[in-house]
C-alpha cells in the first residue's frame, strides 16, 4: 500500500551547490515524523520540493499515490498538503480572517490569488470559506482575533496564524517548518502540546525543527539530514544513538541528543 508521502532520489541543485541529495523516504498516514540536521542541511530546501515551491532536479515526489513533481503549490495544496514557513509569510496588513482565508479559498478549488484580486467565488463557495476560516482560527485560539489586523498579533500568535492558514486548508498531511523558532521555553511547550493534539485528531505531520527537546518529545518517527543526504530514519531512541547522528549532527555527544 502506497504511503501519503513518497519521495523518491529527490534531487535539487542551485548552479554547482547540491542541496538535496537523491534522498529518499517515506510519511504513512497518522504519522508524526520529525526531520532534523544542521544548518544547511537541506531541510527547508526539502520542504519546497515536497509542497512545489522548487521544482526538482531529479527525482519524484508522490502524495496519495498521484505524483505532484512539478506542479504549482496551489496545485499541490489542493491534493491536500498544508504548510508552514520558516520565515513568517503572513501579510500584516490585511486582517487575521482574511490571512486565514487565503488558504480556505484555496480548498475550495479556486487559485487563491485568481479568487483574492480577480473575484470568481459564488455565494456558496464564499460560505464554505468563511466556515473553514473561522473553523482554523478556533483550532488554534484565534477566533476572537478575527477582526484584528495581523500585525497587531505578536510573534508566538503570528506562528498560529500560520498554521490555521494551512489548517483552513483541510490538510492531509501538515508540513510544519521550525514552527517553535524565536518562541520561549513556556510557549515551545505549548506548542508540542497543540501539535500532540492534532495528530491526536489523526493529522498527518511532518515537522522541522531545531529543537531536539521538542522534536524528540513529540515525533514517532525522526529522518536526519547531513549535507543534503538523509544519514538515519527511525525512531527518536535509535536517532539518540546512531553515530552518524552523533557526529554529523550531534558534535559527536550522546547527551546532546536526549
Amino acid at each position: 500500500m502506497a504511503a501519503l508521502l513518497e519521495i523518491e532520489n529527490l534531487t535539487r541543485r542551485f548552479g554547482g551547490l547540491l542541496a538535496v541529495d537523491r534522498v529518499s523516504g517515506r510519511v504513512e498516514q497518522g504519522e508524526l515524523v520529525g526531520l532534523i540536521g544542521p544548518n544547511g542541511a537541506g531541510k527547508t530546501t526539502l520542504f519546497n520540493l515536497i509542497s512545489g515551491f522548487t521544482p526538482p532536479s531529479e527525482g519524484t515526489v508522490r502524495f496519495g499515490g498521484e505524483t505532484i513533481s512539478g506542479l504549482k503549490p496551489w496545485r499541490v495544496a489542493r491534493r491536500g498538503l498544508g504548510r508552514t514557513f520558516q520565515n513568517l509569510r503572513i501579510f500584516p496588513n490585511m486582517t487575521v480572517f482574511d490571512n486565514v482565508s487565503v488558504g480556505a479559498i484555496g480548498a475550495v478549488g479556486h487559485s487563491p490569488w485568481r479568487s483574492l484580486f480577480r473575484g470568481g467565488r459564488g455565494e456558496s463557495d464564499a460560505k464554505a470559506v468563511s466556515e473553514r476560516t473561522w473553523a482554523a482560527l478556533e483550532r488554534v485560539g484565534l477566533a476572537g482575533q478575527g477582526h484584528e489586523l495581523a500585525a497587531n498579533l505578536s510573534y508566538g500568535k503570528r506562528k498560529y496564524l500560520e498554521i490555521a492558514r494551512a489548517l483552513a486548508l483541510g490538510p492531509r498531511l501538515l508540513i510544519l517548518d521550525e514552527p517553535a523558532a524565536g518562541l520561549n521555553d513556556s510557549e515551545t511547550a505549548d506548542l508540542a502540546s497543540f501539535i500532540r493534539g492534532l495528530h491526536a485528531e489523526g493529522m498527518t505531520v511532518l515537522l522541522v525543527e531545531h529543537d531536539m527537546t521538542l522534536v524528540m518529545g513529540i515525533c514517532q518517527r525522526v529522518m536526519v539530514l547531513a549535507s543534503g543526504r538523509k544519514i538515519a530514519d527511525g525512531t527518536p531512541e535509535h536517532i539518540r544513538r546512531d553515530p552518524a547522528v552523533l557526529e554529523a549532527y550531534l558534535g559527536g555527544d550522546e547527551e546532546d541528543a536526549a
